[in-house]
């Protein structure tokens, strides 16, 4: 078996951060490279020209990084591709999603769009939890506290608390308005997106 065979799976994010990745994916004002020539060439420019750290960063041997740099091969494996795109368009355009992650944070907020399980805990309470589909806008608040914890690396489970916060402020309590000391929590995500 080859070295550009021997790829190992990428790992899965969750829902919750691949819905962030693509928020920041929308705000790029210039398609990034789609050839596997083009994203190693500019995958290895961000590597500062080192053809090992680019092959450890994507699985593969430095052989293969250089086969593709030069245009030997041209059609990767799925998960070479996946990988291929994920990293560069988590490369591209850095300033252009600081810009929006900034924006977001500090005054605009963002939209969020979920398919989720909800279910509640409150005084006096007799809503079942159910399967809900929510649009709403999120504070700048709740915007900082998940951004920040998808930098420090936190998990799917750990960023659910803040995001069933932010929808529980901003769609059933109304920002402060109404049922007071509730409480949601989503589980089965079927769907998430958020909008800068």
């Amino acid at each position: 078996m080859s070295d550009h065979e021997q790829q190992q799976p990428v790992p899965g994010r969750g829902k919750v951060l691949d819905a962030l990745a693509r928020a920041e994916r929308k705000v790029f004002t210039r398609p990034a490279p789609k050839s596997a020539k083009a994203q190693v060439k500019f995958l290895l420019t961000r590597a500062k020209g080192s053809t090992k750290a680019l092959a450890e960063r994507l699985g593969v041997s430095r052989r293969t990084v250089e086969r593709y740099r030069s245009g030997m091969l041209t059609t990767p494996q799925k998960r070479l591709q996946a990988a291929l795109v994920e990293e560069t368009e988590s490369e591209w355009q850095p300033q252009v999603r600081a810009q929006a992650r900034e924006q977001a944070a500090t005054s605009g907020g963002m939209m969020v769009h979920v398919v989720a399980y909800f279910g509640f805990a409150a005084t006096g309470s007799s809503d079942d939890g159910r399967e809900r589909h929510i649009t709403t806008a999120i504070s700048p608040t709740y915007v900082q506290q998940i951004l920040q914890l998808q930098e420090a690396g936190a998990t799917e489970e750990e960023l659910h608390p803040v995001v069933a916060q932010a929808v529980t402020e901003s769609y059933f309590t109304e920002w402060g308005t109404r049922a007071q000391g509730l409480r949601a929590d989503f589980t089965h995500v079927q769907s998430i997106d958020f909008e800068f």
